[in-house]
């Protein structure tokens, strides 16, 4: 199956502005699901509200565009009930970590096994460029018109603490890393995280004075540096990129299929269900 397949070609040309690194983040993921291999029938997109979530009408995976903030608790909805499916969900820096926070936390404390794709572009792109939990103190936005005192959060540490087993972060400049990052955050057992940064050239980078697209992906070049670099330890004041976790735990659908089978067990202890032990 090539790129070509997993596409509704017919909703193309996508509404995202120019210079938009949304649209980079969907090719780079469509590569990662190509590598995998993975068949589109066993893939389920679930998206919120925002200029990310309109990734969800241009893949021919099954898909659900859902309310703002509470794609991850669909997704979880989705995998409880079908885990032998592979469960993506992009998401913007406010989608997830604003109005979506509460659920991002529970997701990766139960380590539910999906990947949540934050495309961090420190900005509400769609509603009108208001700042984010993510657009960090100084910046500029329609809501913050002599600048934000808001800090921000730090995705990372806060997937590493909430218990997600697998996070990393890459920008929309570095694509071979960010290829390699979402196959190795699909293919993992437990709630993986990938945070993207993604420029916006027509809110962001138009208030910030950040300059256009290509201003904004020299900036990711410049401004970030891989986890263990000697440019890191040299400069701390760059943003560190890599992968952060990457661990082994038992993920909450397993958890719960034992039990289940235990419940089962223990009621009807002359069955002995086992593996066929039914759902709770």
């Amino acid at each position: 199956m090539s790129i070509q397949d997993y596409l509704r070609k017919r909703f193309l040309p996508h509404l995202w502005c120019p210079g938009c690194g949304h649209g980079t983040v969907l090719n780079t993921l469509l590569r990662s699901v190509e590598d995998l291999g993975l068949s589109k029938e066993n893939i389920v997109m679930v998206t919120g509200i925002g200029c990310s979530a309109r990734m969800a009408g241009y893949v021919d995976f099954h898909t659900m565009h859902t309310l703002h903030g509470r794609a991850l608790a669909f997704a979880t909805g989705i995998k409880m009930s079908r885990p032998e499916l592979n469960v993506l969900v992009p998401m913007g820096d406010g989608d997830a970590l604003a109005i979506g926070g509460n659920h991002f936390l529970h997701a990766a404390r139960r380590n539910i096994d999906i990947t949540a794709i934050i495309m961090n572009n420190r900005i509400y792109g769609m509603t009108g460029g208001q700042f984010s939990p993510l657009s960090g103190e100084g910046t500029s936005a329609t809501t913050a018109p002599w600048k934000s005192i808001d800090p921000a959060f730090d995705t990372m540490e806060l997937a590493k603490a909430a218990g997600a087993t697998y996070a990393a972060r890459t920008t929309t400049f570095h694509v071979r890393e960010m290829e390699k990052m979402l196959t190795s955050a699909i293919s993992h057992k437990g709630f993986s995280v990938v945070e993207v940064f993604s420029q916006c050239p027509t809110y962001f980078g138009r208030k910030n004075n950040s300059g256009d697209a290509s201003k904004m992906l020299e900036s990711y070049r410049d401004g970030t540096a891989k986890i263990g670099s000697k440019a890191l330890e040299e400069n701390p004041e760059l943003i560190p990129r890599g992968v952060f976790v990457d661990k082994e735990a038992v993920d909450y659908g397993h958890a719960y299929a034992e039990m289940c089978r235990q419940a089962a067990d223990d009621k009807f202890p002359e069955r002995k269900y086992g593996k066929e032990a039914p759902r709770c």
